[in-house]
């Protein structure tokens, strides 16, 4: 459950997004370049810029998420959402239908140099729903005054209940993590139970994996008491969406972690991967190379890591390495309590991982 099969030459396709999400992508394709990793990609390019999304009606939407499942990997900016209704709306939908997305995986990790939150230190990743619950929930409204009443009907589907806590296992066996948390099922038997039904199922199918299930509430408090060991939380949409926010701030910036959009086959095998940094796009940071761009580089090294390729997945560490290495050594931006602008953090990046690839092919 590693790698995207049968997709040779490699495409990426690119997702370009608006303001400084934009500008963080074009700096992290420069790392991405084959000149630079040594691995042969073509990128493939779509314009979901909001003006263009609004120019084509969401169809550049609709054919980036075509490209994507046709070649496996995408790799997406952060783009702007119009709050008016009847607009053009998020793209995230489209793209998730699009692919058929399953789950959405964002760890936190400690940032070499960068103070967590005391006691925490090992990496912990949220596996939840792409699609259901409360996103896409049918609502409506009765009455009037302070009699009105507001409805939500929501739904889950077994298939991607079953999808998200097999990748949880799998996801714990590769961090050597423990499966920790779960949802509310003892209020709502019935439709958060079905995530616990499949936990338990999974857990059952991989006993050499940890597993502490505990309701939402109790995985919230917990986090902050319990550290030391990795851990990997399947979640609902919505409560993946809260808890991961905080779990990459709990390491000290939400800007330290890639998030990936992943479609399962029937067994459960990864079969598209989208990348995306999971902030949004700072529109106060457009045009002054102060952005921090961590996680849309940490968002290509990720999607490396799935390619059906071994000297990819040497670049895919080097990547991290080198990263986190220019990090350590005090080359950071203003968010990270440095004064290095995004350009200039990039530059000392590529130099440290050519370096890196240069010395690694030496001893191989």
């Amino acid at each position: 459950m590693d790698y995207i099969r049968e997709r040779d030459p490699k495409t990426i396709v690119v997702a370009e997004g608006d303001q400084t999400g934009q500008e963080l992508l074009e700096e992290a394709l420069r790392i991405l370049d084959p000149s630079v990793t040594g691995i042969d990609v073509n990128f493939l390019r779509y314009d979901l810029s909001l003006e263009n999304r609004r120019k084509t009606g969401n169809e550049v939407v609709h054919e980036a998420a075509a490209a994507m499942r046709e070649h496996g990997f995408g790799y997406k900016a952060a783009t702007v959402t119009p709050e008016k209704a009847g607009d053009v709306g998020s793209p995230n939908a489209i793209l998730r239908k699009g692919i058929n997305g399953t789950v959405i995986v964002r760890t936190g990790r400690r940032i070499p140099g960068v103070n967590p939150l005391p006691g925490v230190h090992a990496p912990i990743s949220v596996v939840r729903m792409a699609v259901d619950d409360a996103y896409g929930a049918e609502e409506r409204r009765e009455g009037e005054g302070l009699d009105e009443i507001a409805y939500r009907t929501e739904k889950i589907s077994r298939r991607v209940c079953r999808g998200v806590s097999e990748f949880a296992f799998v996801h714990a066996r590769k961090m050597r993590a423990k499966v920790f948390g779960g949802p509310k099922w003892t209020v709502s038997p019935t439709y958060e139970g079905m995530l616990k039904e499949e936990m338990d199922r999974a857990a059952e199918n991989n006993r050499d994996i940890r597993y502490e299930p505990q309701l939402i509430d109790a995985t919230y408090a917990l986090l902050l008491t319990t550290y030391g060991e990795p851990l990997v939380i399947p979640t609902l949409n919505r409560d993946g969406d809260c808890l991961s926010d905080m779990v990459m701030q709990m390491f000290g910036s939400i800007a330290g972690a890639e998030s990936l959009l992943i479609s399962l086959d029937d067994e459960e095998n990864p079969e598209t991967v989208m990348a995306e940094a999971p902030h949004g796009t700072a529109p106060s940071l457009e045009g002054k190379n102060i952005a921090n761009p961590l996680a849309m580089i940490l968002a290509g090294a990720a999607l490396l890591n799935y390619f059906d390729d071994e000297e990819a997945s040497r670049a895919s560490r080097a990547i991290y390495e080198a990263t986190f290495e220019t990090i350590l050594n005090g080359t950071r931006t203003a968010d990270l309590g440095g004064s290095t602008g995004t350009t200039e953090f990039v530059d000392e990046v590529i130099r440290s991982l050519k370096t890196k690839i240069e010395v690694w092919s030496a001893l191989a």
